[in-house]
């Protein structure tokens, strides 16, 4: 009898679990479009591979166990598939090749993944441009396992090339890059008055999770932010220990999830991200709009 009631109190937990699971998870649809598009950078214009028009590419965001379809419509003409890095569970079709002038749509399930990820195209040449952030926020009754952020800011180490990158112009080496950009921004380090500079507008002690990823093909990327220090709590989709740090250094695909508290004088200091080879360093800004106490 003993026996008996602890297997149906084991079993009754068990439906229970599923039966939570199923009702809190959710299904997204995304619609992108794979397509060549002008851009201006390093005062010279080119034509480069996008996801729906921008660089990066559009984030997705869901919650832990979601299930996510992605139909990917190629308006280009090369053809490209995408690979979901990091996520551990089933995808159907992860080694689709898209024609051009066809479509794909991608089933993604999602299972213990947490934080962050990224997506990229599978070929280096498309990747420099077409890549993006894969955002696991926790389920709506989940806590965080550290305090919780008021805000959260996605941050993209790129890379950008003044040769137009084509399937037969595969000529990505490591330091090749003309540039290195955050979040598609070069900033004000190489010289043309038409760049722009990315810029991050924070509140006095507040605290942000910062999702940093290095989507540099061959570079292992520094970052930092004058003056402020870094709560490591999370890496390529996963929780891990605390860690305090002045600076990432991150490997070429990695994701690192931080914690930022803005408890510096009120005013503005630079993000830097630069190659561990030394060879560009680019800058962004981080600026204080308020302050929540007097000095």
């Amino acid at each position: 009898m003993g026996s008996e009631k602890q297997g149906f109190i084991w079993l009754s937990g068990l439906l229970f679990l599923n039966i939570f699971v199923l009702s809190t998870a959710d299904v997204h649809y995304y619609e992108f479009s794979l397509q060549e598009s002008l851009f201006t950078k390093l005062c010279s214009t080119k034509i480069i591979l996008t996801l729906n028009g921008s660089f990066p590419g559009p984030e997705i965001r869901v919650r832990r166990g979601d299930t996510v379809f992605v139909n990917v419509h190629n308006q280009a003409n090369y053809a490209v598939s995408l690979d979901w890095e990091g996520v551990t569970d089933t995808i159907d079709g992860s080694n689709n090749t898209i024609q051009p002038g066809r479509n794909f749509t991608y089933n993604i399930e999602l299972g213990d993944e947490i934080g962050t990820l990224r997506w990229h195209a599978t070929s280096a040449w498309a990747a420099a441009t077409v890549h993006g952030a894969f955002v696991i926020l926790p389920v709506a009754t989940e806590d965080y396992p550290f305090p919780a952020p008021t805000s959260d800011q996605t941050i993209i180490l790129g890379e950008w090339f003044r040769e137009e990158l084509t399937e037969a112009n595969q000529t990505i080496t490591p330091g090749s890059a003309d540039a290195y950009t955050i979040n598609g921004h070069p900033g004000e380090t190489y010289g043309c008055s038409n760049d722009t500079t990315f810029e991050m507008q924070v509140d006095y002690q507040g605290l942000y999770l910062v999702r940093v990823i290095n989507a540099v093909a061959n570079e292992t990327m520094v970052f930092d932010i004058e003056n402020h220090r870094l709560t490591i709590v999370g890496q390529n989709g996963t929780y891990t220990n605390r860690s305090f740090t002045n600076s990432l250094t991150l490997a070429p695909g990695q994701v690192i999830d931080v914690l930022l508290c803005p408890n510096q004088n009120v005013g503005h200091y630079y993000i830097t991200a630069r190659s561990s080879s030394g060879t560009h360093i680019t800058n962004g800004i981080l600026r204080y709009t308020t302050t929540t106490t007097s000095f």
